[in-house]
């Protein structure tokens, strides 16, 4: 019966989804080239609510549970397990405050109206999985300009997201890159449940009434650990036992 259900739902989700994408692609490039970086990056905010509000028209729910302070004005590595693209555009609302730059495949940087627009000059690192005489400069350069800038860098350690929700071993190479790069860093491990279940059906249908949810664990700074593996497995061990199966 969801399934039935969710056909028409869907379908208008579908519509909204990308009418939004579409309108937002100008305001985008607006902002950027007239007012620049700041304007950019607010336009950019109002988008990622946008792309939420469209989500509860399949009567999906996000809470994000943060029981830490945690500082802005300072360079953070939020660490997190992968589900779906719908792990993406709430996060970038919930952690607006810090800047959050997400590091992604070359191949979504062309082609996908106010998503691509946004990775190319919103400060994002795009990098090419099979090339690593082009990513890892690349992933370099981002954490370089994370530590900079004060900004906080989202990687998701898992590499492809988990289809049904049970975790995928981390892939360490990014995660000590960002450790060499971004020294003064704050780790913020966040655990997603449930993004999941919006693809349980695949593309088409969408799954109906998610709760997804986005706990924070507590802050980590790499400059406290001289083991940087017994960082990466801390943070994994945390992540994945709060992830529900």
């Amino acid at each position: 019966m969801e399934k039935l259900v969710s056909y028409p739902l869907s379908a208008i989700y579908n519509l909204c989804f990308l009418l939004t994408l579409i309108i937002f692609h100008p305001i985008q490039w607006f902002c950027f080239n007239v007012f620049g970086y700041s304007a950019h990056k607010k336009s950019v905010d109002v988008l990622q609510f946008c792309l939420m509000r469209c989500a509860n028209i399949l009567g999906t729910r996000f809470s994000y549970i943060n029981p830490y302070d945690i500082e802005t004005g300072q360079p953070l590595i939020i660490v997190a397990n992968h589900q779906s693209l719908h792990d993406i555009y709430p996060i970038t609302w919930y952690m607006r405050k810090y800047h959050p730059k997400f590091i992604s495949k070359i191949e979504l940087g062309k082609g996908i109206p106010s998503v691509s627009y946004n990775l190319r000059h919103g400060g994002a690192a795009l990098i090419d999985r099979k090339n690593p005489r082009q990513s890892l400069p690349a992933l370099m350069k981002f954490g370089e300009y994370i530590e900079n800038n004060k900004r906080a860098a989202v990687i998701f350690p898992e590499g492809t997201r988990s289809k049904d929700g049970k975790p995928k071993k981390f892939q360490t190479k990014g995660l000590e890159v960002l450790f060499k790069k971004i020294p003064s860093a704050t780790v913020v491990p966040i655990t997603i449940n449930n993004s999941w279940k919006m693809l349980k059906f695949g593309k088409f249908p969408m799954g109906l009434g998610t709760h997804i949810t986005f706990t924070v664990h507590k802050p980590l700074k790499v400059s406290t650990f001289a083991d940087k593996q017994e960082l990466i497995n801390s943070i994994e061990k945390t992540i994945t036992e709060s992830i529900q199966h």
